[in-house]
């Protein structure tokens, strides 16, 4: 029995975000080493980085060129940042770190010490935003990529999931440091899942009936806003720990992201 496209496009966004629930057990659960948290959020952000070249930016350059495509890029970029920047004033800046980051910056909060935070009591729902910022772009390019053919991009299910499981390992190991509890954590993350496969419905079924142009300048859009992400949270984690192999490693995930790309 063959089930709908927009069911399908639902189905994988959810198996992608699943990675973030499985990755947060890992990390409150298990005693990860950092330097291998560090490893493996290099590994996906070099995937994630080869698929948005790949498949997402080329795609969007296909169906609406180089204007509507630069134009979305520059701009989820932009809307990304001005959104992360307003969420770090609110005690969300660390929210990926797997250290003591988010424990200093929860304490800064509470304390009344982080600029713009009036209620200075808390930083969780600062938290919350931020895993939704980070993650709806993701999902919402699962969506978009069904927009072709009706068929799912494997390589692009692969490279969220891999992306997905070190950022959800990484800021459940900060948030137990933190002193948050596991119903908070796994409430979190499995509300960030679900959302997840919805982002990815809705990528499909509210943009197939949009022009080529339309739809280019979206699947930009959510290039340029996980493209500042991985800048602003992943590489950043990274490097802290792994310092030099970083690069290596980075170049290792994109690699691999490619070989799946011309296996796809």
């Amino acid at each position: 029995m063959a089930f709908p496209t927009w069911a399908v496009a639902g189905f994988w966004g959810l198996v992608s975000g699943s990675a973030l629930l499985l990755g947060a057990a890992l990390g409150y659960f298990a005693k990860v080493p950092q330097r291998l948290i560090a490893a493996v959020m290099a590994f996906g952000s070099g995937v994630l980085i080869s698929t948005l070249s790949l498949e997402l930016m080329e795609e969007a350059y296909r169906k609406g060129g180089l204007p509507a495509t630069a134009l979305g890029f520059v701009g989820g970029a932009a809307a990304y940042t001005l959104a992360n920047w307003l969420l770090a004033r609110y005690g969300a800046k660390h929210r990926k770190r797997s250290g003591e980051h988010q424990s200093q910056e929860r304490t800064a909060v509470q304390q009344g010490e982080t600029s713009g935070n009036d209620a200075g009591d808390d930083n969780g729902l600062a938290l919350a935003i931020g895993a939704l910022l980070d993650g709806i772009p993701e999902s919402i390019v699962i969506g978009l990529s069904m927009l072709a053919g009706g068929a799912v991009s494997m390589v692009a299910v692969v490279a969220i999931f891999l992306s997905n499981l070190p950022e959800g390992l990484s800021s459940a190991a900060g948030m137990k440091k933190a002193g948050r509890s596991a119903r908070y954590v796994f409430l979190l993350w499995a509300g960030i899942a679900l959302i997840s496969g919805v982002s990815s419905l809705l990528g499909y079924t509210l943009f197939s009936g949009f022009s080529d142009e339309v739809v280019a300048a979206t699947m930009a859009v959510s290039a340029g806003a996980v493209l500042a992400m991985i800048a602003d949270t992943m590489i950043p984690e990274a490097f802290e720990v792994a310092h030099n192999f970083t690069g290596l490693i980075t170049v290792i995930g994109f690699l691999v992201s490619f070989f799946l790309s011309k296996m796809d």
